[in-house]
């Protein structure tokens, strides 16, 4: 009997009778991949349930465990949930093989039972990671295997507190006759992992790969089928990595962390502010330090302008690194029309300084001021900090947290803050001493002040 086959999209999980080009559901081209049409192998028992009223459901508090990592718990809430299945995505290479490895060894440290399981690498590859991460002797369990069934099997023999898989893209269930890293492999792998944890109350941590978009590989729904979502994000040539929370079931989602990564592993970042202003030269044009809001983390970063004349007539260059390239444009607008400066012949590139990705709106005065630095040639004060957001008239508007930022940057010595009017009422009643705070209501007033 031939078996009936089936085209699944990789990218969004839609189904085809027939290969198509592009997929009707996504957009995305070359997705479709022939699997096998599986029947559905699990038996399921009905057990008759009621309604309950709400007041008649009991509320079960979840029992956290501290990873050993403080920025890593910060992000996940306050530590890891008993039973709780996290997938963390990155770029190969950025560290979540290592940032892992050292979770296990701090939860060995504290007397926990984990077992590590690997798909990629063999045990000797782990071990020299652990011995430069300074894994020591402890109940770590390390297994080399890739098939879904016997990995189930070695956890419920030994019954770890912390289970480890790396990655979900490698492992495949004997279920299925699809290849590893298929849309139903991953489906399948990653509904028995979370039956397992939440069955054995066990805390489960899955890696998982990324597309070339940035998006986490496999259907959308592997996204909903797991408790927490990290994604762990940096740029090859710095040292510092961000891991930010984009689904959170236990605690907030606006979390990040930063760490920097160095020979025994990687290191959290407890004052990331003074980590990117660290390298920041002096009265320099064009560049200006921004209070703006990680999570519900207040950071101070750098922003660079510099504006050059251009080498294509008629066809100026607008480069951003760290900012979003269509608000750059419309902030360049602003400042042609309300403030009066001309560089249709000038090539204007912005960067934000230490490879940081900074998408709120409070850093449009910032970047504002920073081209004007490098179109007058002069410098902004070093001591100055400003956030704001910009309306298309030119106007400065309030923003969240005011004094969350304010702290931040008289805590590394800036005596200067120019924030927004709005912002600057709401600290009336606020008792903020060695600061001067300048109230803005336009870009102009901003130029008054600032040059």
């Amino acid at each position: 009997m031939k078996n009936k086959t089936v085209f699944i999209c990789q990218h969004c999980g839609a189904h085809s009778p027939k290969w198509l080009g592009r997929c009707p559901g996504c957009g995305e081209w070359n997705s479709f991949i022939e699997e096998v049409a599986e029947e559905s192998q699990a038996e399921y028992s009905f057990v008759p349930t009621e309604p309950l009223l709400y007041k008649d459901v009991k509320g079960a508090e979840k029992k956290r465990a501290e990873t050993g990592i403080k920025e890593l718990d910060r992000v996940m809430g306050g530590g890891v949930v008993l039973g709780s299945l996290v997938l963390i995505g990155g770029e190969p290479g950025i560290g979540k093989s290592t940032l892992l490895l050292q979770v296990s060894r701090d939860f060995c440290l504290k007397g926990e039972k984990v077992l590590y399981v690997s798909g990629e690498e063999s045990l000797e590859q782990i071990k020299l990671r652990g011995e430069r991460l300074g894994v020591s002797n402890g109940d770590l369990y390390l297994l080399a295997e890739t098939n879904l069934e016997r990995i189930i099997s070695q956890a419920e023999k030994l019954k770890p507190q912390i289970f480890v898989m790396d990655s979900v893209q490698t492992i495949y269930s004997a279920k299925l006759s699809s290849s590893p890293g298929t849309i139903s492999q991953v489906r399948e792998v990653t509904n028995q992992v979370f039956r397992f944890a939440k069955k054995n109350q066990i805390s489960s941590f899955l890696i998982g790969h990324i597309t070339k978009e940035g998006s986490l590989a496999g259907p959308k729904s592997l996204e909903h089928m797991v408790d927490v979502v990290l994604y762990f994000e940096g740029e090859r040539d710095h040292s510092h990595r961000v891991l930010r929370a984009l689904k959170n079931r236990y605690g907030p989602i606006s979390e990040l962390a930063i760490f920097e990564m160095e020979t025994s592993g990687l290191q959290a970042i407890s004052n990331p502010s003074a980590f990117f202003l660290k390298e920041r030269p002096k009265d320099e044009t064009g560049s200006v330090v921004v209070c703006t809001i990680k999570g519900s983390r207040p950071l101070l970063a750098e922003i660079q302008a510099l504006v050059s004349p251009t080498l294509f007539s008629g066809n100026p260059r607008r480069m951003t690194i760290g900012l979003d390239h269509f608000r750059t444009a419309m902030l360049l607008a602003v400042i042609e029309r309300k403030l009066g400066f001309g560089f249709a012949g000038e090539d204007i590139y912005l960067n934000v300084a230490g490879g940081l990705s900074l998408d709120e709106p409070a850093v449009d005065l910032a970047a504002i001021m920073a081209v004007v630095s490098c179109l007058k040639n002069k410098a902004i004060p070093s001591d100055f900090a400003l956030f704001g957001e910009v309306g298309l008239s030119g106007e400065v508007r309030s923003v969240n947290q005011p004094l969350a930022r304010i702290k931040e940057a008289l805590s590394l010595g800036f005596k200067t803050i120019v924030l927004p009017k709005g912002n600057l009422s709401q600290l009336e009643k606020e008792n903020i001493a060695d600061v001067d705070l300048a109230g803005v209501g336009n870009i102009k007033e901003a130029l008054g002040i600032i040059f």
